[in-house]
């Protein structure tokens, strides 16, 4: 039997169904590339009008790798942000090899700075300045875990022996399990899981770790990136995995476990940079994500666990009460643009052309 288009079309209408409107606290996204520059004026506003906050990645040219560059990327988000809208950059460090001590006492007495991102040198968009030994980060996990400041990592090697499909669960043996275990008291996000290991790994854990999952890999798995021919605007870092890998992730997305929550990773790049040799990293989802999440769940016979993933599980986790606005959506199918306004060629959203189920109401 063929399956089901998870990403190019709604799904139909059917006769009956148990609601066609549905109010939820206000999600928080707890992944989010919003880049810079004049990428802010589509980004931001697309993020605005669905989150409430959003931790913001750091992976920008240059990094964010200080308290102070933290701050003047927030002001530029805020500048970016419509009238009215009360959306919050929760803003991140990018770790590096020579990150002091000292900057993660100043990240955390800051009260901007909410969490520190690790990239393994290489691993992603921008990841150039990234760690190239987590050996020799000791000491700043140390500090943030007496500050109370979260790690959120990239979870891939970038060992050329190592096939790009199984980079997760090798960094999760070679990488994230040795630190869980040396530092016991540090909260860890292991981001983006795409794999059944990771989620295993997730589950299986010392409290104080968790997982995002994005919107992209419920929703599709490595066919929907090769078959057919190559969909650059399918392909990110953690590529999809098998359809076994994404039904893991749908199980721990929808199960109700407060470890697994929202974060899109919704990575805004150029239509020239992804349509090229280059083919960047990154899906663009904030056009769409709480009404895509909406589809998922209700595929999954789940829109009564839709509030606790994206409202709930993650604002627990970094220590913050839920939103106290609501959002609310409708059932009424609506046709996604074939790009939006961006530098060098227009953004190509997921589900370019195609129709999304739910709609965010007024």
């Amino acid at each position: 039997m063929p399956r089901p288009d998870r990403y190019n079309a709604a799904p139909a209408r059917t006769p009956m169904r148990a609601m066609d409107r549905i109010t939820l606290i206000r999600p928080d996204d707890w992944h989010l590339h919003l880049r810079d520059g004049e990428a802010l004026a589509t980004t931001v506003p697309h993020a605005a009008a669905r989150f409430g906050r959003a931790i913001v990645m750091p992976n920008l040219r240059p990094p964010v790798t200080t308290v102070a560059a933290a701050e003047a990327y927030r002001r530029r988000i805020l500048a970016a942000r419509p009238p009215g809208a009360a959306f919050e950059p929760l803003m991140t460090l990018y770790l590096t090899d020579t990150t002091p001590p000292e900057e993660i006492a100043c990240a955390a007495a800051s009260g901007l700075v909410r969490a520190v991102k690790l990239y393994p040198a290489g691993a992603t968009t921008h990841a150039e300045a990234g760690v190239t030994d987590p050996l020799r980060l000791d000491p700043v996990l140390e500090a943030m875990a007496a500050h109370d400041l979260p790690l959120l990592v990239h979870g891939e090697v970038v060992d050329p022996e190592v096939d790009v499909f199984d980079r997760e669960a090798v960094f999760i043996d070679r990488v994230l399990g040795p630190l869980v275990e040396r530092h016991p008291r540090l909260r860890v996000v292991l981001e983006h899981v795409t794999t059944r290991h990771g989620v295993a790994f997730v589950r299986a854990a010392r409290p104080g770790v968790a997982a995002t999952i994005t919107v992209h890999h419920l929703l599709l798995n490595r066919n929907d990136l090769l078959v057919g021919g190559i969909r650059p605007h399918h392909y990110c870092l953690p590529v999809p995995k098998r359809e076994a890998d994404r039904l893991a992730l749908l199980e721990a997305a929808v199960g109700g476990d407060p470890r697994f929550f929202l974060g899109t990773d919704s990575a805004p790049h150029p239509r020239s940079a992804k349509e090229s040799a280059c083919g960047c990293a990154g899906v663009y989802t904030a056009h769409a994500a709480v009404e895509l999440l909406a589809e998922v769940f209700e595929a999954a016979g789940a829109l009564h666990r839709l509030e606790a993933f994206a409202a709930r599980h993650g604002a627990a986790f970094h220590g913050l009460a839920p939103h106290p606005d609501t959002i609310t959506l409708v059932r009424d199918p609506w046709p996604v643009p074939q790009r939006y306004p961006f530098p060098d060629g227009g953004l190509v959203p997921l589900r370019a052309g195609g129709t999304v189920a739910w709609r965010l109401a007024a």
